[in-house]
C-alpha cells in the first residue's frame, strides 16, 4: 500500500442491497416471476394431457388405469394446479399483449392488471371446475 493511499480518507461505505426479509417485490416482478414459473409447469402438465390421449387411443384396460389416476385426490389436486397454471399464463400473456400495445404501463395501473391476472386466474379456474363437475353430474 502507497503512502498516499493509507492518509487517504477512508471511503464511505456502500450502501448493503436489501435483504429478502425486509424487501417486499412488486406484484409486477411476483407476477412475471409466476408468469415464467407456470410457462415451465404447463410443460409437464401437457404431458400428462398426452399421456391420457394416448391411453383413450389404446386398449381399455390402460385408459383405466390411467383415468384412475386423475380420478383419484392427487390427481385431481395435480388438474387443478394445472388449470390454474394454464389460467394464470393465459392471463399473464393477455398482460403482456396489452403492454406490448403500450397501455398500462403506468406503474399504478400495471399494479392493478397484475392483481386483476392473480384474481381472475383463481376465480376462473373455480368456474371451470364447478362447470366441469355440474357438466359430468358428480
Amino acid at each position: 500500500m502507497s503512502q498516499s493511499q493509507a492518509t487517504r480518507a477512508p471511503a464511505k461505505p456502500r450502501p448493503l442491497s436489501p435483504h429478502l426479509s425486509i424487501y417486499r417485490p412488486p406484484i409486477t416482478m411476483t407476477t412475471s416471476i409466476l408468469h415464467r414459473i407456470t410457462g415451465a409447469a404447463l410443460y409437464v402438465g401437457t404431458l400428462l394431457v398426452a399421456w391420457w390421449l394416448i391411453a383413450a387411443a389404446g386398449p381399455q384396460s390402460y385408459f383405466d388405469f390411467v383415468n384412475g389416476i386423475f380420478g383419484s385426490w392427487f390427481g385431481r389436486l395435480v388438474l387443478l394446479g394445472y388449470t390454474w397454471a394454464l389460467m394464470l399464463h393465459l392471463l399473464g400473456g393477455v398482460r403482456h399483449f396489452v403492454w406490448d400495445a403500450g397501455a398500462g404501463l403506468e406503474k399504478h395501473t400495471a399494479s392493478k392488471i397484475a392483481w386483476a391476472s392473480l384474481v381472475g386466474s383463481a376465480v376462473l379456474t373455480l368456474a371451470i371446475w364447478v362447470v366441469g363437475y355440474y357438466v359430468r353430474g358428480a
